[in-house]
């Protein structure tokens, strides 16, 4: 079991951290050797390239760009036999995703029983004997624009090869290190090229010289322009599905992140704000944590370093680098440097050089090993007492799983499962029909996830409602609940409850019907299924010519060797063959619905047994949509390239990213959607405002997001009026407080990131394809839209008490209750749409991204 006796005494803290990071005196500008930002006296192998041998340059002297790093890093693995390399998968731009694992030769001989032996040891909760590794994972530069990381790696990497002090030595002989050289390798790629191309020989420091100023996008976020920090709970891109495969391979004692903050910051190590910690984390956690960063602390202290520590940030949402590990016995580091954001950069604290920024990150990476190694004792039998606290709470819990009702969607509800099966989730299916509280269970679709399992605390977070926390301040989003998220029904289940459910662990995937009769009268499909969009997209950009139902309706069928009667739901989409062109129309229809797993329906006859026939008026032509997304500087980069990430890789869709600097520039008529996300449009002048107007007269479909909605109501766009800033203000009082509660009250005003509840008019094109009336929004602004006095656009509206899950102060509560969180309002012959919320947030939200689709492909049934 885990004993405080375990610890480093502090005297002898001072000695081995004077022995890891005795280093030479840190340089103004520039770092004349490699080896300056290393220990002295380490008698490293000259065999061993250091990055300056591979660069032609000391590191610092430009920034790397990641082909170079890969270069270094390959060529370190080929001098030396304590690396190995390997590839953990590809970037979306097709760069190399690196993992190094770095310890003795012997070790690395016997690296996979060692590997398979530590997992084992944490699955079963066996005690770890005292001479088993610790497996410290270093992750550096998650966000491309904050460099230093991923510089300091290449440093750390050749220390650890290279060096034969008996430091170093004992570390390898009896731990194992794992190096993530890069999280980020396009941001890094992206940002790397904007600082190298603006330096000159003489180095400019000024704030506002172009060197500092990154244009749109920056490099903090990946090819879609996300955040990959926020990503490893998510899994939305191939980035963070690579990272955490390794991770459940090794299950890290250590995991550390190494970034950057703002240039007048000094340095950063956790633990941060104890009161902002995950519930689910532990204590022992935060004390293992404090325990290393004294040796943070003793390693800045001796480069005489300003640092910081408990404040500002937090241990709250799992989906951060620095906190997933938390969730599972893992000890998660966040490091944060001020950025030079350049290569110099004045500063509240004197000239700040990127080579300075390198060296903290490298001085704190050997404090990392340092604190390990003395806390070895400590480290291991945490791992233990995780196990069994784990345990205990499973066995206290009144809740014994939790089970999620599939929908008509199937690749929604399969994704969920990718979710639950990355993060090393057991889930079982449910086999038969059932009923649990208000849910029909159907059986093959709905899954029931034990809490008896390892994952006990990151599923419980999954799965959280909580509205109320001990410190309602939040760095980051307050909930990340999945079912919610997906908009799937759910409902935790007793001991009792679960033990009348028959389950099996697996099913077979359903294999849609694709087989087409050449001589139906019309194909159809329903719009459920959230690929079905995609499908739509093949077959308009292959000149098909298909027709959307805006009624129920019920259609004869082939089905076998038979005609049966089929339901078909508003929203269905329909290919009439006395309308089409294409001579391979079978095989561009069959094709793309195998590979989409959609099923395809022969239609026997254009009349129908009830609802509209398929040559009713209320059948609306659907025509090919040519979209124009304004991002660039005054919009969000976020949430622009969300839109693009959904348009293009869920839809495929090949949307026309045009800069809002550009747009009282050009022509807009050939476009038939125009899509503005959250951002500041006051730049647009009143020239293009009215031809954005009578654009829409004509038949344009204009789509905005969050204060973009704003603008369309400020513009007389839609008849709905936003509350003003001040008035959400006067919601609240500052009665009784002092200058201390500043922070807490400005944190009350505002909605990090919490599940509001709407309720939805399903008669509503814009919900076509969603079956329940009420739907999980995910609210991260206090914006509040007043309903309108027109019934008709209001698509969708709040509920009197909206908050499901996260942290809402109660005055905005009461405030947002009742207002409108969609609008469709048509204008001429066109129509504007506005989303008071993120529909697409972090690519992760499903149950409300559809939203996007619609707007494209349903807009010509919205009169």
């Amino acid at each position: 079991m885990f004993n405080p006796q375990h610890f480093i005494s502090r005297q002898s803290l001072v000695t081995i951290v004077l022995l890891f990071c005795t280093l030479y005196t840190v340089q103004s500008f520039a770092k004349s050797n490699d080896l300056d930002y290393l220990p002295k006296e380490q008698n490293y192998n000259s065999a061993i390239p250091l990055p300056a041998d591979i660069l032609g340059y000391p590191v610092g002297t430009w920034h790397v760009r990641h082909d170079q790093l890969v270069n270094y890093m390959y060529a370190l693995a080929e001098a030396s036999d304590r690396v190995t390399i390997k590839e953990i998968g590809r970037t979306h731009e097709q760069r190399p995703l690196l993992l190094l694992t770095i310890t003795s030769p012997s070790n690395q001989s016997n690296i996979d029983q060692l590997r398979t032996d530590h997992v084992a040891r944490i699955d079963d909760g066996k005690p770890a004997p005292a001479d088993a590794p610790l497996i410290i994972n270093m992750g550096y530069s998650v966000h491309g624009n904050e460099p230093s990381g991923a510089n300091a790696s290449m440093l750390v990497a050749y220390h650890l090869a290279a060096s034969n002090g008996a430091e170093v030595q004992k570390l390898l002989n009896e731990n194992i290190i794992l190096l993530d050289p890069a999280l980020n390798p396009d941001g890094l790629s992206r940002f790397a090229q904007w600082a190298n191309s603006h330096k000159g020989k003489t180095l400019v420091s000024d704030k506002l010289h172009r060197e500092h100023r990154e244009h749109w996008p920056s490099g903090r976020t990946n090819h879609y322009w996300f955040d990959l920090n926020r990503d490893w709970l998510l899994l939305t891109h191939p980035e963070s599905r690579a990272r955490i495969t390794q991770f459940h391979q090794w299950r890290p004692h250590v995991l550390t992140d190494f970034h950057e903050m703002g240039t007048d910051s000094t340095y950063f190590f956790q633990p941060g704000i104890s009161s902002r910690k995950n519930p689910w984390t532990p204590d022992t956690n935060v004390t293992l944590t404090a325990a290393l960063g004294d040796f943070h602390a003793k390693a800045l202290d001796g480069q005489k370093q300003l640092y910081f520590t408990q404040e500002s940030f937090d241990d709250f949402y799992y989906g951060k680098g620095s906190t997933y590990p938390d969730a599972h016995g893992s000890i998660g580091i966040l490091f944060e440097q001020a950025s030079s954001r350049g290569h110099l950069q004045d500063s509240v604290n004197g000239l700040l050089s990127f080579p300075d920024t390198i060296q903290n990150q490298v001085t704190t990476s050997l404090s990392t090993f340092a604190g390990s190694l003395a806390n070895k004792s400590a480290i291991l039998a945490y791992q233990k007492q995780f196990y069994s606290d784990t345990q205990k709470l499973i066995k206290d819990d009144k809740i014994n799983a939790f089970v999620i009702q599939g929908s008509r969607d199937q690749s929604r509800f399969e994704r969920v499962q990718e979710i639950l099966s990355s993060h090393q989730i057991d889930f079982s299916m449910v086999s038969k029909n059932t009923q649990v509280e208000s849910l029909e269970l159907q059986a093959n679709n709905a899954l029931v996830v034990s809490l008896d399992q390892a994952q006990y605390r990151l599923i419980r977070s999954l799965f959280s409602e909580r509205q109320r926390f001990t410190d309602n301040t939040f760095y980051d989003v307050s909930n990340w609940n999945l079912p919610l998220a997906f908009n799937l029904n759910y409902s935790p289940l007793s001991k009792s409850e679960m033990r009348k459910l028959s389950t099996v662990k697996s099913v077979e995937r359903k294999i849609a019907q694709t087989t087409l009769d050449a001589n139906a009268y019309a194909f159809a499909f329903e719009w459920h299924d959230y690929k079905a969009p995609a499908l739509l997209q093949h077959l308009l950009t292959n000149k098909v010519q298909v027709r959307v139902a805006g009624a129920d309706f019920t259609a004869e069928v082939a089905a076998a060797s038979s005609i049966v009667s089929r339901d078909f739901s508003k929203g269905a989409i329909v290919i009439p063959m006395a309308l089409q062109q294409p001579t391979n129309l079978l095989d561009i229809l069959s094709t793309q619905a195998k590979k989409l797993n959609i099923n395809l329906y022969n239609v026997a006859s254009g009349l129908t047994s009830k609802g509209i026939d398929l040559g009713s008026r209320q059948f609306a032509a659907v025509t090919l949509p040519k979209v124009l997304l304004i991002g660039g500087k005054g919009t969000s980069q976020y949430e622009v390239g969300e839109i693009w990430h959904y348009l293009d890789t869920r839809v495929g869709l090949p949307a026309t990213l045009l800069d809002l600097s550009d747009l009282n520039d050009v022509d807009i008529a050939e476009y038939t959607h125009l899509v503005f996300a959250s951002g500041s449009y006051t730049t647009v002048n009143d020239d293009t405002t009215a031809a954005i107007k009578e654009w829409v007269r004509k038949g344009g479909v204009l789509i905005g997001q969050k204060s973009a909605v704003s603008w369309f109501s400020q513009q007389k766009w839609i008849d709905n009026d936003v509350i003003a800033t001040s008035k959400v203000d006067d919601a609240f009082t500052t009665k009784g407080l002092s200058f201390g509660d500043k922070d807490a009250f400005a944190a009350k005003k505002l909605i990090a990131g919490a599940v509001y509840r709407a309720d939805v008019d399903l008669s509503h094109p814009l919900m076509f394809g969603f079956e329940d009336d009420d739907l999980p929004l995910f609210k991260t602004t206090n914006m509040v839209m007043k309903a309108s006095n027109n019934p008709f656009n209001e698509v969708a509206t709040y509920q009197e008490k909206p908050l499901v899950a996260g942290y809402t102060a109660d005055e905005l509560q009461k405030l947002i209750g009742k207002t409108t969180a969609i609008v469709a309002k048509p204008l001429g012959n066109g129509v504007v749409i506005g989303f008071v919320d993120n529909i697409h947030f972090r690519g992760y939200w499903d149950g409300t991204s559809k939203l996007m689709a619609n707007s494209l492909y349903m807009s010509p049934l919205i009169e």
